[in-house]
């Protein structure tokens, strides 16, 4: 079978999959896992407060409603005229995600190969295994397309009708238009999700490095400012165009406010819900801000100088890295950045933690909820118990990202230095400290 129709039949079988799950008796309980739906992104929490603003209530003066005025209004418009599509709609959404994923893979693809031919001949001998070969430019996107469509944490994403829904497509557009380097629709879409998610900010960098790096005859230096603020600007637009909606800036605490002070800790897959329920209150600042910044800027100017020759991988890896830090997280997040990793497969040689991190996940996957089941309704457990299994899932997931990180890295140093390679007349050995 050909290339487009393995995507269209994959394309095919996940929607069915979708679409048969939201009309069956499991698509309420999905709804409800707590792995799935969190404060942030939860459709019952937005019917709610699409309903108050139809009345003339403020959704933002209680603790109900956290997304922003676009989709406030979004989801009025939906609810009044296509609610009979609204699970037609995330299917759609989540189907068209997938595309993007497709098309940014091919892109990614076709432009490591050219990348190689460039630089072959400075490549050490006895590396072929390590090279790229012709057939990969079909297998990645494939693979990639795969990884998301028939993801269990995206299919259970999409059925239990999750904002995050969106917000993988607004950020799977996001990388499909930073691949075509077209930057305006680039900054649009990532404007559009940081108004609802706020840590996906920091993509602005690897893109801005992506755009410094376009060859050109104009500065490229002031290419990437303008960039830049280009994004500043579209943000404050945004944030006015929130104003202008609601009229009152009580949104602003309802939703930014809402991410970084963690204010509702009800259990998810982070690591904040817990650790916030046992802090003492005059300690809650200060930690506050340390789990933020380890969320958002801690690794970006590290990485971003490591990674600087590539861009896609450093938005590959922050976009891990904030799913995994996070106060809100839900497995959907995951099934996203998971999705793009095929397109680094030319590393899964060094990749030493594929076997455990597989178990990992899978045990916790199904371990949380049966966990969840003895602490809330047999009584036979308690919040160790569910909190033990979220950090085995993101002691999984650091365990992925930098798995990845340090296969990119000893995969291009083994390029130009060959697979073996000798430090005071002894046979030398790379590791990641």
């Amino acid at each position: 079978m050909k290339m487009s129709g393995r995507v269209g039949a994959s394309f095919l079988i996940a929607g069915s999959i979708r679409y048969l799950l939201m009309c069956s008796t499991f698509a309420s309980y999905i709804r409800d896992r707590v792995e799935v739906s969190t404060p942030l992104n939860s459709w019952k929490r937005v019917l709610e407060g699409a309903y108050l603003h139809e009345n003339g209530v403020d959704p933002y003066s209680g603790d109900m409603y956290h997304e922003n005025p676009l989709i406030l209004v979004t989801t009025n418009v939906l609810i009044k005229h296509l609610s009979a599509f609204i699970p037609h709609l995330f299917v759609a959404i989540d189907l068209l995600a997938a595309a993007f994923i497709f098309g940014t893979a091919k892109i990614v693809a076709r432009q490591l190969m050219a990348k190689q031919k460039r630089e072959q001949s400075t490549y050490a001998k006895g590396t072929e295994e390590l090279q790229l070969l012709p057939e990969d430019q079909i297998k990645i996107p494939l693979y990639c397309t795969v990884a998301y469509l028939l993801n269990p944490y995206s299919i259970l994403n999409c059925v239990g009708q999750t904002t995050t829904v969106w917000s993988n497509c607004l950020l799977a557009a996001f990388f499909f238009f930073m691949a075509r380097r077209q930057i305006v629709p680039a900054v649009l879409l990532l404007v559009l999700e940081t108004q609802r998610n706020f840590y996906p900010a920091v993509l602005i960098v690897p893109l801005a490095i992506d755009v410094y790096r376009q060859d050109g005859n104009g500065c490229r230096r002031c290419l990437a400012i303008r960039t830049v603020v280009l994004f500043v600007i579209g943000l404050v637009l945004a944030t006015v165009s929130g104003y202008l909606i609601t009229e009152r800036w009580t949104f602003l605490d309802a939703t930014y406010g809402f991410i970084l002070n963690h204010r509702d800790l009800q259990p998810n897959i982070g690591l904040f819900w817990y650790f916030f329920t046992e802090m003492f209150d005059h300690f809650r600042d200060l930690f506050i801000w340390t789990f933020q910044i380890n969320a958002t800027v801690l690794y970006l100017a590290p990485l971003a100088l490591k990674l600087r020759h590539e861009p896609l991988m450093l938005a590959t890896v922050l976009t891990g890295l904030g799913t995994i830090f996070r106060s809100y997280p839900c497995i959907g997040d995951v099934a996203l950045y998971m999705s793009l990793l095929p397109m680094w497969k030319f590393g899964q040689k060094f990749m030493s933690h594929k076997f455990i991190v597989g178990c990992f996940f899978l045990i916790t996957s199904v371990l949380g909820p049966v966990v969840w089941h003895l602490w809330i309704y047999s009584a036979s457990a308690n919040a160790n118990f569910y909190f033990g299994v979220t950090l085995a899932f993101a002691t999984a997931q650091i365990f992925l990202v930098t798995d990845l990180l340090f296969a990119y890295i000893k995969r291009d140093f083994c390029l130009k230095n060959g697979l073996t390679f000798t430090k005071d007349g002894k046979e030398g050995k790379m590791t990641l400290e």
